[in-house]
């Protein structure tokens, strides 16, 4: 464990919303220069622990220290340090590109010209400048998360809250927006993200932890978990219309572990290949046959007997 302060520290944190408990205890540290992340299925506890961290819900229980403060009595103070890219983006429409960052820059006191050159700088960083003149509303839905992004860095941030960063994307838009992400962390700005994509907290996560009804079920690196709670490869099988539980009987002995989902049937195997030979060597004739490498899907799998978008 490093010797420099977590800028967030949580221990036994609580969140309650009359006898509905959100969050139930959990320990978490963030340290300087890393991106960590909160993995889990809608209603987890992930975007409530995001809210206790940004200041603007208070915990039922436990200690909490964001910056070294206390997000209680010193709320403005960790406000003002924070960049906060919310679920629901809350743009002004009617403003030009431009405008949405210098208005959101006065909101922290930073004098006009300041702010100017940062929006020029941060519409550049987000691959935006050529529309810096254009009102926001016609934009797609990439495009105004990247603005977003840009505006959660106008105070220059110590730590930036991203909610759901890439929710509602198409795939190329939620590529664009992780490489964005990714140069941030490169630069050593501290990310606190939230998402419910396996991938994406694959893609920008150094450590994260797996969430599901309010409680931490799992702590690690993408690469640990992995390692920890599933085999290297995974073979999904389908069998068309037919009852997968009469299928699942005749795969004992393959691979370390099985899984039956709705759809398909999962078979876990340090060698998926091998794996998938051996069904066809007892002739049980699925209508398709994917080897793949295993995922934080599949670690979600195990530890809750659930996938993690249900």
């Amino acid at each position: 464990m490093s010797d420099v302060e977590p800028l967030v520290l949580a221990r036994g944190l609580v969140k309650r919303f009359g006898s509905f408990t959100a969050v139930d205890g959990i320990d978490v540290e963030v340290r300087p220069g890393e991106a960590f992340g909160f993995l889990g299925p809608n209603g987890a506890g992930k975007s409530s622990t995001m809210r206790m961290i940004g200041c603007v819900s208070a915990p039922t229980g436990g200690t909490l220290r964001v910056l070294g403060m206390d997000p209680v009595r010193d709320g403005p103070a960790i406000r003002a340090r924070l960049g906060v890219c919310p679920q629901q983006d809350s743009l002004d429409m009617e403003l030009t590109l431009l405008e949405n960052l210098t208005v959101y820059a006065r909101y922290f006191g930073i004098p006009r010209r300041v702010a100017r050159e940062r929006a020029v700088e941060l519409l550049e960083f987000v691959q935006l400048a050529e529309r810096a003149r254009e009102k926001v509303e016609p934009l797609s839905g990439g495009l105004k998360r990247r603005l977003t992004i840009a505006r959660a860095l106008v105070n220059e941030p110590d730590l930036v809250l991203l909610d759901e960063p890439t929710t509602g994307l198409d795939p190329q838009a939620r590529h664009l927006v992780w490489e964005r992400l990714f140069r941030l962390k490169q630069r050593g700005v501290t990310l606190i993200l939230t998402t419910h994509y396996m991938d994406e907290a694959e893609q920008l996560c150094d450590r994260l932890v797996v969430m599901d009804k309010g409680k931490i079920v799992a702590a690690g690196s993408p690469r640990d978990l992995i390692g920890r709670y599933s085999t290297r490869e995974v073979v999904e099988l389908r069998f068309g219309e037919d009852a997968l539980d009469t299928y699942a009987g005749k795969l004992d002995g393959v691979g370390e572990r099985i899984e039956v989902l709705p759809d398909r049937i999962l078979l876990y195997a340090h060698d998926g290949d091998a794996a998938a030979a051996e069904v066809h060597r007892r002739e049980l004739q699925p209508s398709s046959v994917l080897v793949r490498r295993s995922s934080l899907e599949d670690v979600f799998l195990h530890l809750t007997g659930r996938t993690l978008v249900d």
